[in-house]
């Protein structure tokens, strides 16, 4: 399970966390604007925008689990599991491969509106990338710094949602994850005042008591709420070292620690790797469940006009600074 946000100071990130019992050989991998992408009934994107992100590579086609182009349009795929419906060719729509639909919006779209209007033409197709990948049940956040929305491909279409708290975790529909916040709606960051009954007297015992009640388990929908507790009532300073350190501390609320959701066989669910993009600025900021320090690649430094995968493997090991 996975959970993503948005953030805006000064400039609008965008990141997530990616939840599972084990990774592929991801990477933060930078696709230039010349890089060939094969589409399986739509051609071949000669030209396209650029955009970074971490993905698996395979057979030299990135599969981003989330990007951020160019022109600061970010987009992540989180597991929507017994709930995604993709389908056979239909006439008349764009065809994309569930696989193609990251590359495919933020190859084309420079805005979150062109985004949508993109997305109302597509039809996603049901084709895995190789034999030995299934397709992975997903929803996906389309953001921004105007604002996001949440596209579901269901059993009755394609739906778009406008999403104004910034935030997608997984289960259950994203309709029904948002109408959730209205049970939550009394939380605030300030002390609590009493309003139990008229004339007994009550006073809190300890800070933070506005928040009782935010959820604290591990599920999606809980973690859906306390996402958007903490961005929403989020503070920081509109410096980029203060907005990435601020980003990853949102992320943190909702991080998995190996032991605590087990999914069988011995296996646990951790956050493999949270990541943070200034989307303004082209910078991909990422740590990883073993290794906290955060690290930094900019899609600008590099050659945005060539047409070859760039590819920086997860720095995973601990990085620990020595003060004496």
């Amino acid at each position: 399970m996975c959970t993503a946000a948005t953030y805006k100071t000064k400039d609008f990130y965008f990141g997530r966390t990616l939840d599972y019992e084990h990774s592929y050989v991801d990477e933060v991998t930078v696709t230039p604007r010349n890089f060939p992408f094969h589409f399986r009934e739509n051609g071949c994107a000669l030209n396209h925008y650029a955009m970074i992100g971490i993905a698996y590579v395979m057979q030299c086609y990135p599969l981003y689990y989330d990007a951020v182009n160019e022109k600061g349009l970010a987009m992540a795929g989180l597991n929507f599991p017994g709930n995604a419906v993709y389908r056979e060719h239909v006439e008349g729509k764009e065809n994309i491969a569930q696989f193609e639909f990251v590359p495919w919006i933020l190859g084309r779209c420079a805005t979150l509106d062109e985004a949508r209007r993109e997305v109302e033409r597509i039809n996603l197709l049901n084709t895995p990338f190789h034999e030995s990948l299934p397709v992975a049940d997903l929803h996906w956040i389309i953001s921004d710094q105007s604002g996001s929305i949440t596209v579901e491909s269901v059993a009755d279409g394609i739906k778009i949602y406008d999403n104004p708290v910034g935030v997608l975790t997984n289960n259950p529909p994203f309709p029904i994850q948002l109408a959730g916040l209205d049970e939550y709606m009394g939380l605030s960051a300030r002390a609590p005042r009493n309003t139990f009954a008229p004339g007994l007297e009550l006073k809190p015992y300890s800070r933070g008591m506005g928040a009782f009640g935010l959820p604290g388990d591990l599920s999606s929908r809980s973690r859906f709420v306390r996402a958007a507790f903490v961005k929403m009532n989020s503070v920081s300073g509109d410096g980029e070292a203060e907005s990435v350190s601020q980003f990853f501390h949102i992320l943190g609320s909702v991080a998995q620690q190996r032991g605590c959701c087990e999914v069988g066989d011995g296996q646990y669910e951790i956050s493999i790797y949270t990541s943070c993009c200034n989307a303004s600025k082209g910078l991909y900021y990422y740590t990883t469940y073993d290794n906290h320090q955060i690290t930094v690649v900019d899609m600008h430094r590099e050659d945005l006009d060539a047409d070859a995968l760039i590819r920086f493997p997860l720095i995973r090991g601990e990085q620990i600074r020595a003060q004496n």
